[in-house]
C-alpha cells in the first residue's frame, strides 16, 4: 500500500510539473494569439493577455487577403519540403557508406565531416561562392548550400551502427546488393531517426530566412519568415519617423503583426502532431525486428 500511494504521489508531483511547464511554454503563443484576434483599443491599453478582448477577426482577413503572403506560404511549403527531401537523400547517401568500418578512407571523410562543425568558411566566402555558382535570386541558393548537417550526419550514422551486421549478412547472402539492402532494411530500420531528422531540417528551413537576405532580390521568391522581418521592420522605420514628426509614416497595427506570425507557425506546428505517429511506429518497427 504504501509503495502504490508513493507512486501515486510521485506521478502526480510529475503531472503538476509537466503542466506547469507546458503552460509557460504555451503562454507566449497564447499571447501573440490573443492579440491577432483582438481590437485595436484592448492592445493600445494594455488589456490582452492570455484571451481576446473585443475579439476581432480583421487581421486575419487583411492577411488572408493579401496575395504577397498567401505567394509566400506556397514558396515557404515548397521550399521546405525540396530542402527536407534533398537534406535527407544527401545525409543516406553519405551516412550508410560512413557506418561501414570497411570503407577505405572512412576516418579521412569523418574528419572532414567533423571538421566543418567547428570551422567554416564564413558568411563572405559563401556569398563569394553562391554568387560564382550562378545561384543567386533562385531557389537553389536557398537549398544547395545547407544540404548536409553535420551533426545530423553523425546522428544517422551512429543510428545505423546500431543495426545488427547480421541483417545485412542474411540479404547479402541471399544476393541482396547494396543498395537493395539499404532500401528494404536499412531504411524502414531507421524511420525513428530519418523522420526525427526530417523534422529537424524542415523546422530550420521554414525558420530560415538570414540566406534570402544575402540571396534573393525578387518579392516572388521571399519566404514567410522574410517577410515578417520586413513587417516588423517597417514598422520600427515608421514608428521611428512618427517621432521625428514625419507625416506619411505608417504604423502596422500589432494585430496585423500577431496575426501574421501565427499564420507563419501554425503550418509548421501542424507537421509535428501529425509525424509523432511515425515517430511510435517507427520505434516499435525497430525494436520488434531488432
Amino acid at each position: 500500500m504504501k509503495e502504490q500511494t508513493a507512486n501515486r504521489v510521485f506521478d502526480t508531483v510529475n503531472f503538476i510539473i509537466l503542466l506547469v511547464c507546458t503552460l509557460i511554454c504555451l503562454a507566449p503563443f497564447l499571447h501573440i494569439l490573443a492579440i491577432s484576434l483582438s481590437s485595436v483599443r484592448p492592445i493600445v491599453s494594455g488589456e490582452v493577455s492570455l484571451f481576446p478582448v473585443e475579439l476581432n477577426f480583421e487581421a486575419y482577413f487583411k492577411v488572408f487577403s493579401d496575395p504577397s503572403m498567401i505567394r509566400s506560404l506556397g514558396f515557404t511549403v515548397l521550399l521546405t519540403c525540396l530542402f527536407t527531401v534533398l537534406c535527407m537523400v544527401m545525409s543516406i547517401a553519405m551516412g550508410y557508406p560512413l557506418s561501414k568500418k570497411k570503407l577505405k578512407g572512412r576516418k579521412v571523410f569523418m574528419f572532414i565531416v567533423v571538421i566543418t562543425m567547428f570551422f567554416s568558411g564564413g558568411i563572405i566566402p559563401e556569398y563569394i561562392l553562391v554568387r560564382n555558382l550562378n545561384l543567386l535570386d533562385s531557389i537553389w541558393a536557398l537549398v544547395l548550400p545547407g544540404l548536409i548537417n553535420p551533426f545530423y550526419l553523425i546522428i544517422l550514422i551512429s543510428f545505423f551502427n546500431n543495426i545488427p551486421e547480421s541483417l545485412e549478412e542474411s540479404a547479402e547472402i541471399d544476393g541482396s546488393s547494396h543498395f537493395r539492402t539499404l532500401i528494404s532494411i536499412m531504411l524502414p530500420l531507421s524511420l525513428p531517426v530519418i523522420t526525427t531528422l526530417s523534422l529537424f531540417y524542415a523546422v530550420g528551413r521554414w525558420n530560415g530566412f538570414s540566406d534570402t537576405l544575402m540571396y534573393i532580390n525578387t518579392p516572388e521568391l521571399y519566404p514567410l519568415q522574410l517577410k515578417l522581418y520586413q513587417l516588423i521592420q517597417n514598422n520600427m522605420i515608421s514608428e521611428l519617423m512618427q517621432m521625428e514628426g514625419a507625416q506619411m509614416a505608417t504604423v502596422v497595427p500589432e494585430s496585423l503583426k500577431a496575426a501574421s506570425v501565427i499564420f507563419a507557425t501554425v503550418p509548421i506546428l501542424i507537421v509535428y502532431p501529425w509525424l509523432q505517429r511515425y515517430f511510435v511506429s517507427g520505434v516499435m518497427l525497430g525494436a520488434v525486428k531488432g
